[in-house]
């Protein structure tokens, strides 16, 4: 972890954030076309706070090969995991074996591979067999539950299933299906509201496995919920790459969506009163104070 302008000031107040490489608290980028220049741009700034950048839907067939393993490149130096979004993989099922894409992944430089059934019918050994076959390219594993199509949205339950049987069939991560928009599909509303029963649902049933899960929250309203909801660490994924930081801090309680919740309950435990001056030097716990 570099040094932060701001560590001897603010070093306790993000001293929870789990950091690279880790395993939970993963933020996800979606580029959907994001310019070498762009990019350089982006990691120099916030490189140490992306954990995977997903190249969305089929943005990666456009690039030349040139351009498309520079950024390859760029990425696997900042230790960030790579991969096409799964769309592309249903795609290239219906012409290619699953060995061809894989490999041809691997040749390009991706590390990572999602896997999903978002728009084809996949049967489960199919879903089982595509995880192994990943893995055997060398490629770590990542799956995606749930449909694009608003008609066809399988319940909490069915959603919460896929992931534990994706995750036993060794899967690193379940991405839970948000698309670009983050409305009418999966944990949302037609308006981008989430459902909170669905996500109750799906964490009881997955228990401690809910920090396996990165879900896809592209609107700021999703990105709070689900920060109050399972804290600092959470798994947040659709991230637009000049959002980076915004989200960081809204983990980190340096913006309002999630500072005056911490702040309202020290007040109102007397761990912090703002008619008191601060002594000198010591500062407060905030980052023991979790949601």
């Amino acid at each position: 972890m570099p040094e932060l302008a701001w560590d001897t000031i603010i070093a306790g107040l993000i001293g929870d954030r789990l950091q690279k490489p880790r395993t939970a608290g993963i933020t996800m980028v979606i580029d959907t076309g994001v310019g070498l220049r762009q990019m350089q741009d982006i990691l120099e700034l916030a490189g140490h706070c992306i954990d995977h950048w997903k190249f969305g839907f089929g943005t990666s067939v456009f690039h030349t090969r040139k351009v498309l393993e520079e950024k390859l490149g760029r990425l696997a130096d900042q230790g960030i995991l790579s991969y096409p979004g799964g769309t592309l993989l249903e795609v290239a099922l219906v012409e290619h074996h699953c060995r061809d894409y894989m490999k041809h992944a691997v040749d390009l430089g991706f590390c990572a591979m999602e896997i999903s059934d978002g728009t084809i019918p996949l049967p489960p050994f199919r879903r089982r067999n595509m995880i192994r076959c990943a893995r055997d390219a060398g490629l770590i594993p990542i799956t995606e539950v749930g449909k694009k199509d608003p008609r066809k949205q399988p319940t909490a339950t069915e959603v919460a299933e896929q992931a534990l049987e994706d995750l036993e069939n060794g899967a690193e991560w379940v991405v839970v299906e948000g698309r670009e928009s983050g409305k009418d599909v999966g944990i949302y509303d037609q308006h981008g509201q989430v459902i909170n029963d669905s996500v109750t649902s799906i964490r009881d049933a997955l228990g401690a496995a809910a920090a396996r899960l990165i879900w896809e929250a592209p609107l700021q309203d999703q990105q709070t919920y689900l920060i109050r909801r399972f804290g600092t660490n959470v798994g947040l994924g659709n991230i637009h790459p000049d959002q980076v930081l915004a989200v960081e801090s809204l983990r980190c309680r340096l913006r309002f969506d999630t500072l005056h919740w911490i702040t309202d309950e020290l007040m109102r435990t007397g761990v912090w009163n703002p008619d008191k001056v601060e002594t000198h030097g010591i500062g407060l716990p905030l980052a023991r104070t979790t949601p």
